[in-house]
């Protein structure tokens, strides 16, 4: 091709106003054959597209006259600026939802990237103080690690990016709730004590929640060494609200070390109603000491370790012989709540008040004692049952038990009319049969609340 041609190639993309890309110029050249001539190279700066096809009119040859630029066909070229797929930019979301207000401030925020990673996340109280969290390996969530507190308004900030680069402001606040007065618990046994092997472990709570499983999955039970166990949600005689309640199949291994943790500052019980303070204890189980008391043959014999301690006389409660249900001992596994060297007693409806009892070891509360009280004969002792339903044995016996009693104790009772149940008293927890007592937890499917 001569050199003509090419420039009259040159001169028809001038006409037209078509930029030609740097390949199609060059197979211009190429084909042209010149020396030292380069056509519709791209300037420093330029944008190039080598997936958009270009479509170029036949050049005239020699001797043709160049047609009139309305009559060149037309130069067409795509604007896509990549052959590669575009993604949406990426969202954020929160749990809860961004900008609520009366958030629990006991609960975990959660902001979560969706076709995107989190490139940053500040979540900033009013002060200006950050809040921790944790961001996961994936980097498409964001978590706090520490609790917010009351009436707070936290900002949000940062930045999510999509797999283009593209990037995505992250705004927003959460604004806490105040709560009417804090939600008091408490746990049984105290941290520090030593108790008996029938002790559950009762967590108080001072208002009625209504998320029962929210509250179970914030309180944790570990032991040491390990010990099968399950919680019950329970209402005890003389409680307003109902207790959660954690016990063994069968009774504590002795030396048991137990940590209890109730963390439910900041979760909602109600409406305005939320946790106070977080709450921990430490005990530890005893020996292992079991009594087992049979009416029918006057006897209280304890046990510890398996083997016999100690054995006794005692006198029962008279009401099987006199038809009063009231004055009837309950038989079932009652539990040691307290000790009394001196206990003063009432019941006007049977005509005595302020009756002194010694050596008194409750193990209910519906009045049941085992204790000495002097007006009763050694032969009633081994022969008869004459009290109001407590088990009455001599001065030396009931000094003697008092002396090995310890909070958390079972004591077993058989050989009367009427059994022991939530009615009779405190804790009536080993009455209830494994098998019942594993649906009594919140996250049963059959779930309840004893005593309601």
């Amino acid at each position: 091709m001569s050199v003509g041609l090419v420039r009259k190639a040159v001169a028809a993309c001038a006409v037209l106003g078509v930029l030609l890309t740097t390949a199609a110029c060059t197979r211009l050249d190429q084909a042209a054959g010149t020396d030292g001539v380069q056509v519709g190279t791209s300037q420093p700066g330029s944008v190039t597209n080598s997936a958009a096809p270009i479509t170029v009119a036949p050049l005239p040859v020699d001797g043709d006259k160049s047609p009139a630029a309305s009559s060149v066909p037309s130069v067409t070229e795509t604007t896509s600026s990549s052959s590669a797929p575009q993604f949406p930019p990426a969202t954020v979301t929160g749990s809860p939802a961004l900008n609520s207000t009366d958030v629990a401030p006991g609960e975990p925020i959660v902001l979560t990237s969706l076709g995107g990673t989190l490139e940053s996340v500040s979540f900033a109280k009013e002060d200006g103080s950050e809040v921790p969290g944790e961001l996961s390996a994936d980097r498409t969530g964001w978590t706090t690690s520490t609790k917010l507190g009351f009436g707070h308004t936290y900002t949000v900030s940062g930045t999510a990016v999509n797999v283009d680069g593209l990037r995505t402001p992250i705004t927003g606040t959460y604004t806490t709730a105040t709560t009417t007065d804090p939600v008091n618990v408490s746990i049984s046994p105290r941290n520090g004590a030593e108790v008996g092997i029938a002790a559950p472990i009762i967590v108080s709570l001072g208002y009625r929640p209504d998320d029962l499983a929210l509250i179970e999955k914030n309180v944790s039970v570990v032991t040491d060494p390990p010990v099968e166990g399950a919680w019950a949600w329970i209402q005890h005689a003389g409680y307003t609200y109902p207790s959660l309640d954690w016990r063994p199949e069968k009774y504590w291994p002795a030396g048991t070390k137990v940590h209890v943790e109730a963390n439910l500052y900041g979760l909602k019980f109600a409406d305005k109603w939320y946790g106070g303070e977080d709450v921990a204890v430490d005990f530890v189980i005893g020996r292992n000491q079991i009594v087992k008391a049979d009416a029918k043959t006057n006897s209280v014999t304890v046990l510890r370790d398996g083997k016999l301690f100690a054995k006794y006389n005692g006198s029962f409660g008279k009401g099987d012989k006199t038809g009063d249900p009231n004055l009837v001992t309950r038989s079932g596994i009652h539990v040691v709540t307290s000790k009394h060297e001196v206990y003063h007693m009432s019941n006007p409806a049977y005509g005595y008040t302020d009756a002194k009892e010694f050596w008194a070891v409750r193990i209910s509360n519906n009045g049941e004692f085992l204790h000495n009280n002097p007006g009763t004969s050694a032969w009633q002792l081994a022969n008869s049952h004459v009290t109001h339903g407590c088990i009455n044995m001599s001065w030396k016996d009931a000094k003697a038990y008092f002396e090995s009693a310890m909070y958390g104790d079972p004591v077993e009772i058989t050989g009367t009319s009427m059994q022991l149940s939530r009615k009779d008293g405190d804790i009536y927890d080993w009455t209830i049969p494994w098998a019942e007592w594993k649906t009594l937890s919140a996250l049963s499917p059959d779930s309840t609340v004893v005593g309601n």
